[in-house]
């Protein structure tokens, strides 16, 4: 069976902030991910509130109100609602 994993991408468990904002930093550049990206902190509270794992999307509007809560993946992960929802809120810009 073929690895899921990417060899080229492998970090060690971060141990301080400061490592996970570089690693992150990492990431992007080298995906050229063009999003925002939200580090958590080290007490992983963000996790804890929001249950992201496995994935999971949110979409958090501009007063910072979460007004999309997608289901916990991988069965009921849905790029296509988020997608959907997005559509409906910024028509001209998809």
């Amino acid at each position: 069976m073929k690895s899921n994993i990417d060899q080229s991408v492998c970090y060690a468990q971060p141990k301080t902030l400061a490592q996970r904002v570089s690693i992150a930093s990492d990431f992007t550049r080298r995906f050229h991910f063009p999003l925002p990206l939200g580090i958590d902190a080290m007490s992983d509270l963000a996790d804890h509130l929001y249950a992201g794992w496995p994935e999971r999307l949110y979409v958090v509007d501009e007063s910072g109100r979460i007004v999309y809560r997608g289901g916990l993946g991988p069965f009921n992960y849905h790029p296509a609602e988020v997608r959907a929802w997005l559509a409906r809120r910024f028509p001209a810009q998809l």
